[in-house]
């Protein structure tokens, strides 16, 4: 088959000259709704939208004019309630926004998550931003649509409960979950839905509202991690500057996702909450557990900002177990 050959003949190609053509891969399975105009939104961490951005502007002017979609960023450290993860909006034409979705996941495996051609962390996921409003259309009733759209895609999709804690959050986040091309098939059958959904099309008239909703990190737990590392400290007390620190426990097969390779999830988390990290030594556990001891210490702020991270690295790993 043509579709062969040319995997085949890319293959052959030099690394140098394969980074500058458009893998055979990158073509998402066209959709009966390929024509119309929408958006999807999902999360990135700091140091991903970073390299969407690249240098000046010119990597997302690159996936701008290869795709033909519209790509919006929230501020630096406005992040998603919650989260220590910025949002992204893609907008355009449903086939355009698929091409987009797809050079930005392909960038950010490749950076991020593989290393002379082997996968070196968790399976990176697309964490979608949808309105509460819209979520039921994902779900269907008796979560017979859900189930339709994991079918047919073979991807996991997993959507958060509604989160109170937050006043004025009205969006819950879909978690996408497989190998790319499973993801993207998902992604697309999940915008056959939504762009059906008038309350989906007006959300883009308010990318970012998030800016609005106060952000504390208190009480965060992700799914997954359970109840017993949050913080349920005073959530309605006023930060604090003064110095300080807390110790939280963290199971010990799980402490070398929130090190990450050489450091580098350590490092990033203590550059953006602006606390400080320490872990203790193998064989050193909190008490009566086999959880080590992770001491974070900083203002008030850092700290909880530090303990989301945290968590977040954590309910990546978990999700995968459960």
């Amino acid at each position: 088959m043509a579709m062969e050959g040319d995997n085949a003949a890319y293959a052959e190609l030099s690394p140098e000259v394969q980074h500058n053509l458009p893998s055979p891969r990158k073509s998402p399975p066209p959709s009966d709704t390929e024509g119309k105009t929408t958006h999807v939104r999902f999360l990135l961490s700091n140091a991903e939208a970073g390299s969407v951005i690249g240098k000046g502007g010119s990597t997302i002017n690159d996936i701008q004019s290869q795709s033909g979609a519209r790509i919006k960023l929230s501020r630096n450290f406005e992040y998603f309630p919650g989260t220590s993860d910025r949002v992204i909006m893609v907008s355009g034409r449903v086939d355009d926004i698929l091409k987009a979705v797809d050079l930005i996941m392909s960038k950010l495996t490749d950076e991020f998550y593989v290393e002379d051609g082997v996968q070196v962390d968790p399976e990176l996921k697309i964490r979608l931003v949808v309105p509460n409003s819209s979520c039921g259309g994902i779900i269907g009733k008796g979560g017979a649509i859900i189930r339709s759209l994991i079918e047919g895609s073979r991807a996991s999709i997993k959507i958060s409960p509604q989160d109170n804690f937050y006043p004025g959050l009205h969006d819950r986040l879909v978690t996408v979950g497989g190998a790319l091309d499973e993801q993207m098939r998902a992604v697309d059958l999940i915008l056959q839905k939504l762009v059906e959904d008038q309350h989906y099309l007006q959300s883009a008239n308010a990318p970012f509202p998030f800016a609005a909703v106060a952000y504390n990190g208190m009480n965060y737990g992700p799914n997954g991690t359970g109840g017993k590392h949050q913080n349920n400290r005073f959530p309605n007390k006023p930060q604090e500057d003064r110095s300080s620190s807390v110790t939280i426990g963290i199971p010990d097969e799980h402490i070398g996702i929130v090190v990450g390779r050489g450091g580098r999830n350590i490092m990033e988390m203590n550059q953006l909450s602006g606390a400080r990290i320490k872990i203790s030594e193998r064989g050193d556990f909190m008490s009566g557990t086999s959880d080590r001891k992770v001491t974070i210490s900083g203002s008030q702020q850092a700290i909880h900002m530090a303990e989301s991270m945290i968590s977040q690295k954590v309910a990546s790993v978990t999700e995968q177990i459960m």
